[in-house]
This record gives structure tokens, sequence and C-alpha cells, in this order.
């Protein structure tokens, strides 16, 4: 009697786990979309932190201009965030691919931003021989 009350117990726990908390959209935004539109809203609203008097001098609404770029609008957003967030595993793994993504940018761009700093002292100590080379001949052609 034990065995099949724990028994009835497991499979209603099992039943219950399988069941859909929100049901899928019809208009639901695919995973890798998703991920990149999240990834696009953490840029932009750091944007906003920093320069929002930027983006308003040049009339950006922020949340508009990304619905614009992935063509999809907020309902829609909504009602996809709502259903991933009904699956909280794949939700944190999506989450962790934004992170992910966003570190690899950032690793890029400081990357790109040591080679420019990089060239432009070379630059700067390429101008600097050339005016004391410069500054050698003339003081020569004084000499003499």
């Amino acid at each position: 009697m034990k065995h099949l009350l724990l028994l009835m117990v497991a499979m209603l726990m099992l039943s219950s786990c399988a069941e859909e908390l929100v049901e899928k959209p019809d208009n639901l935004i695919p995973e890798d979309k998703m991920v990149a539109v999240i990834k696009e809203m953490a840029i932009v609203n750091a944007a906003k932190a920093t320069n929002l008097s930027k983006l308003r001098e040049n009339g950006v609404e922020p949340t508009s201009f990304i619905f614009k770029k992935f063509e999809i609008d907020s309902a829609q957003f909504v009602d996809s965030d709502r259903y991933y967030a009904s699956k909280p595993l794949r939700y944190e793994n999506m989450y962790k691919k934004v992170e992910s993504d966003l570190e690899d940018q950032r690793l890029k761009l400081e990357a790109e931003k040591k080679i420019r700093d990089s060239l432009s002292l070379v630059e700067k100590s390429k101008k600097n021989i050339d005016i004391k080379a410069k500054d050698s001949l003339s003081s020569k052609s004084v000499q003499k």
C-alpha cells in the first residue's frame, strides 16, 4: 500500500512538472534571436545610463530602435519573454549566453583599443624622431 501511494505521488509530481505553465505563443521569437535581442537591450541600457542626453539629441528611443532592428513588436517580446521565463533552466542558459557574448565583445574591444593605442604611440614616436632629425639637421647647417 505504501509503495502504491509513493508511486502515485511520484506520478503526480512528474505529470505536474511536464505541464506547461505558460502556453507557447504563436509568435514566439526563436531562442537565438531572443538572445540577440536581450544582448542589444543590455548594450542600449548601458548606453542610456551613460549617454541618455545623446540618445535624446539624436531622437533615438532605445527600445523602439531594438524592436525595429529585429522586426518584432513589444507584445511579441513580452509574450516570448514570459514563455522563456516559465522555463527557468532554458531562460538561465539564454542569459548565460548573453553574458558570454557580452564578455567576448568586451575582450575584443579591449584588444582593439590596445592595438589602436600602440599604433598611436608608434605614430607619436615617429613624429618625435622626425622632429629631432630635422632639429639635428637644422643645427648642423647653422654651425657651418
